[in-house]
């Protein structure tokens, strides 16, 4: 099975090469006004983006997408049931976004399950700290890991909503689902593997 390479500006013969993407995310345009989107079609210099409501080709938009976080630009066109935006951003920016997007995309190619798209790993320290919705930081034990999110048990009694913004450690995330000994977290962004046990468990 071939995997797909997302290259940045200046390697592409093409302008940029697009992946097919399903993200989710928020926008504000000018007047500071707010909205939910998803993302699904994006390359480094732009992205498609279904939304409720949409602005003025030239205007310019701040987006914020889960896994790839804040991104600026301006508003190219409109499409049926959205718009398409420019990427405004330095190269080292694109570069990075361009490894992003070449992880998405073949994930996307090997079509592994949510909780399967990168390998899970028990952690050395597998104690932790979880901040929740309200603001209380409670220990925890951190069941698993992975680049995309962790399992993690706590007490019956503060069980997180699912949908909940948290933070274990110094890495956010949302619930996305409840187990048996307490919860899945998905992070807003991808982990790197060399730092991932840091920013969970702080070892």
């Amino acid at each position: 099975m071939t995997k797909t390479r997302i290259v940045p500006r200046s390697e592409e013969r093409r302008r940029h090469q697009r992946v097919k993407v399903n993200l989710l995310g928020r926008y504000m345009l000018s007047d500071r006004r707010e909205f939910p989107c998803q993302v699904i079609d994006m390359s480094p210099g732009g992205m498609a983006v279904v939304a409720p409501v949409c602005g003025n080709p030239g205007e310019r938009v701040i987006a914020y997408v889960d896994h790839l976080g804040r991104l600026e630009g301006k508003i190219a066109r409109l499409l049926d049931n959205g718009f398409a935006m420019t990427i405004s951003a330095t190269s080292r920016k694109r570069d990075k976004l361009a490894a992003q997007l070449t992880w998405l995309a073949n994930r996307q190619i090997l079509n592994l399950p949510e909780d399967r798209r990168h390998g899970r790993f028990t952690p050395r320290n597998a104690l932790g700290r979880l901040i929740l919705p309200n603001g209380t930081n409670v220990a925890c034990r951190v069941i698993d890991l992975s680049a995309s999110g962790a399992a993690i048990a706590i007490a019956p009694d503060l069980l997180p909503a699912i949908g909940a913004a948290v933070t274990i450690g110094k890495t956010t995330g949302r619930v996305v689902r409840h187990i048996e000994d307490g919860f899945a977290i998905e992070f807003t962004r991808l982990q790197h593997p060399d730092s991932i046990e840091d920013n969970v468990t702080g070892e």
